[in-house]
């Protein structure tokens, strides 16, 4: 373990959160915001259930761990709708189980800690018209679950199909995401850690900066006499969504200085 100790955000799910660092994926994008703020842990594994993932559950989260995470971002539903096989291998699991397999996901990370919140994704749409429905079925399930148990959840059923083209340009093979999918949501979570009324809030915004001092090492000011303290800075960003994610918080934005780029930070 390095320190100092950094709040943790776990993603924790199957192939949408192992693939979550390609392709520009989510958990790539949630990691540059979180740089000196918070660590990004990527607990993910294709191919899961929430079956599979209730075996190893106190080996992810041990309850006796001398940290527990702030925040834990949840994805498992996709491969449960699967259609079960005859010979009863598979990932398939049927929607009662499913159901009752994330609540005691949801009552196990609860109990790490008073600080531990969660976030559930739910299945998003597919663009395979045979499995097409029952992801659906899934996601509904999983929204009404977390509205049961008062934990915050992501429509990314209805989040993704907001865009018209979402069947051609928000998948890379019919059902894991591109990055245009990336992109919503990482939007999503944000608009979710924005309006939360968490205390502290886990918004990377209103997170502080690690080794946020004064010091007589940071790049010298124009006046040539002092020095500048660019650790709360954040770089201009190169694409509109970037900057549509990056929009201030309460008016706050510092924008790209003459000294950042006389000096190429």
């Amino acid at each position: 373990m390095v320190g100092p100790l950094r709040p943790q955000i776990v993603l924790f799910g199957s192939s949408i959160v192992q693939l979550s660092y390609s392709d520009e994926g989510w958990g790539a994008i949630l990691t540059n915001l979180y740089a000196r703020k918070a660590d990004i842990i990527l607990r993910g594994y294709c191919g899961w259930n929430s079956r599979r993932a209730l075996k190893v559950l106190d080996t992810i989260f041990p309850k006796d761990a001398a940290e527990q995470p702030s925040l834990v971002i949840v994805y498992f539903g996709g491969n449960d709708s699967m259609h079960p096989h005859p010979s009863g291998l598979g990932p398939h699991v049927p929607l009662e189980e499913y159901i009752e397999n994330m609540k005691k996901i949801i009552i196990h990370l609860k109990s790490l800690s008073k600080k531990t919140r969660i976030i559930l994704l739910s299945s998003p749409p597919v663009n395979e018209a045979q499995i097409h429905e029952t992801f659906r079925l899934y996601s509904e399930a999983c929204l009404e679950l977390c509205h049961e148990m008062n934990v915050k959840a992501i429509d990314l059923w209805s989040a993704l199909q907001q865009r018209d083209d979402w069947s051609n340009v928000c998948f890379i093979d019919g059902i894991h995401l591109s990055h245009e999918g990336n992109k919503i949501v990482v939007k999503e979570i944000l608009k979710v850690l924005e309006e939360a009324d968490w205390e502290p809030s886990l918004h990377w915004k209103s997170m502080p900066n690690e080794f946020a001092e004064d010091s007589p090492y940071d790049p010298v000011g124009m006046d040539e006499k002092t020095t500048v303290n660019i650790s709360n800075w954040y770089f201009e960003k190169k694409f509109q969504w970037e900057r549509d994610l990056c929009k201030p918080l309460n008016g706050l934005q510092i924008e790209e200085s003459a000294v950042t780029k006389q000096q190429g930070l």
